[in-house]
Order: C-alpha cells, then sequence, then structure tokens
C-alpha cells in the first residue's frame, strides 16, 4: 500500500490494537544495552542491535518506537541504521512511531514535520512524537502534514519524568492545567473521527493519578511500563473509561531479553499478554 492510500493513522492503529495487542516496544539503542548485547557501541553494533529487534518483532507487535535520539547519536550512518529500521519494521506490518519530540515554529516545524510526515522521506513513520510547548499552535505543520499523508502525531501532555510537572500541572489563564489546555486541543483536533482520531497525547504510565480528562477520541501513549515502574495492571486505574485507547510502551524490560530473539519475542508477548488481562478485567 503506498503512502498516498494510508488510511488515516488513527483507524490503522486501532486495527492493529485489535489484532496484535495494545503494546508498543521501544527501540532504544543505548550505551549500556549495546554492551549487555556483547556489542560495540558503535555504528556496527547499533544496525546488529536494531535489525534483530525489528526482525524478532516488527511482524507480531502492534508498534514500534526507535528512539531517534539514539541513533541520531552516530551521525549520518545512524541515521542510515534508522532508516532501514523504519523502512523494514513498516514493511513487516508493524507501526513505526518516530519517538523525535520535536517542537518548533514556522518553517523549522514544517522542515521537522516533512522529515518525519512526507511519504517522500527516508524517515516517514506512521507517527511521530512532537512537543507543544511553544504552543498548541505551533505544531500546526506537522499537524497539516500528518493529515495529508495519513500519519498520526502524539502530543506531549503528560508526561512521565517528574520534572515535568513543574511546567504540564502549571495554570493556564483560562483556569485549567497546561496540560488539559493540550487534551483540550487533541480532542478538537480527533471531533468526529472514527473509529479513532490521529493525533494522540503522551500520558506516562508512572503517574499516580492523571488529574484530567483523557477522552480525546485518540491513542494514549503511555510509556513507562517495566523498568520505570509502571504496571499493565494499574492502566485502567490511570486511565479510566479511556482505557481503551491506550497503547502502554516498554523498552528495556523486552530489550534485555536480546539478542536471543526467542526471548525477545517472549518477552513482548508476555507483556502484550498482560496488557490485554489488565484492560478485559
Amino acid at each position: 500500500m503506498s503512502a498516498e492510500n494510508l488510511e488515516p493513522f488513527g483507524a490503522r492503529l486501532r486495527h492493529a490494537m485489535d489484532t496484535r495487542g495494545q503494546l508498543c516496544v521501544g527501540i532504544d539503542p543505548h550505551a549500556a544495552l549495546l554492551t549487555s548485547w556483547g556489542l560495540n557501541d558503535d555504528v556496527a553494533g547499533l544496525e546488529r542491535f536494531t535489525r534483530t529487534v525489528v526482525d524478532a518483532l516488527a511482524d507480531r507487535v502492534a508498534v514500534l518506537k526507535p528512539q531517534s535520539a539514539f541513533f541520531e547519536r552516530f551521525g549520518s550512518r545512524g541515521i542510515a541504521v534508522l532508516e532501514r529500521a523504519v523502512a523494514d519494521a513498516r514493511a513487516a506490518g508493524a507501526l513505526v512511531l518516530m519517538d523525535a519530540k520535536r517542537g518548533d515554529i514556522g518553517s523549522t516545524m514544517a522542515a521537522y514535520a516533512a522529515t518525519f510526515l512526507d511519504k517522500d522521506s527516508p524517515l516517514f513513520s506512521d507517527a511521530v512524537t512532537v512537543s507543544p510547548y511553544l504552543g498548541f499552535g505551533s505544531l500546526r505543520p506537522a499537524l497539516d502534514a500528518a493529515r495529508i499523508s495519513g500519519a498520526g502525531v502524539f502530543v506531549l501532555a503528560l508526561t512521565s519524568n517528574p520534572e515535568g510537572a513543574e511546567v504540564q500541572r502549571a495554570t493556564a489563564a483560562n483556569g485549567r492545567s497546561l496540560a488539559q489546555v493540550m487534551l483540550d486541543h487533541i480532542a478538537a483536533e480527533n471531533a468526529g473521527e472514527r473509529p479513532l482520531g490521529s493525533v494522540g497525547a503522551v500520558v506516562g504510565a508512572t503517574l499516580s493519578e492523571a488529574g484530567a480528562d483523557l477522552d480525546v477520541n485518540g491513542p494514549l501513549l503511555a510509556p513507562g511500563i517495566g523498568a520505570q515502574g509502571a504496571t499493565p495492571a494499574g492502566l485502567p486505574g490511570l486511565f479510566g473509561s479511556a482505557v481503551g485507547n491506550v497503547l502502554p510502551s516498554v523498552s528495556r524490560d523486552v530489550l534485555r531479553h536480546g539478542p536471543d530473539v526467542a526471548g525477545l519475542r517472549d518477552a513482548a508477548a508476555r507483556f502484550a499478554d498482560e496488557v490485554r488481562a489488565a484492560l478485559a478485567g
């Protein structure tokens, strides 16, 4: 299927979660993981690590989420590895969510959007993470590009890092938290979309409570499952009625089972089963 004929990301993600389970696995080739796999912290190690993860998981998990920074640190050769990973993962049926957290204004934001959301880009991904804290309107080039290409955008709303609260929980001029303002914007972008909007929110699974209305008619990326301390069992209590749209994300607690392909697959399957059981209960 060519990019011109892609269904909207929200519809494709809903289908992927319904058929493959509500799980996203991160591809985070940081130095410590490369070392634990017996690999050197160089481009050859990066390529071996990335190819192994894609080969092991792209035909069975709903979403793979490469962290762009871990590839960018190797320069153009690292980006080449990322380009191949994106293409191979998508060819195997996984949706690719590029964890880039870009945020800027005007022509610069448009260039970031072209990098990840233009069908002709070698880094074209099914979705990308973005930061809205230059104002939600600054994301318009990315939102427009995603709509044209059938891609998605995940907006940072309530992140799992403790420092995020000083910005995201701050009160905006309308008396709402800044996070809620962003969630309101996301809901407006998704209004009327079925079965699911294509603009998502990032809401950390490690939060003790959301303190916000998460019913945005879009996907809710929930990082922090596993090594960061969150568990699938905690998802219903945090996300409430929106839990059916949650995409829990796990990285280290799957990746640490490499380089054994069977180990990676078994770990991902266990988390997918735990998520399925938690959401069914």
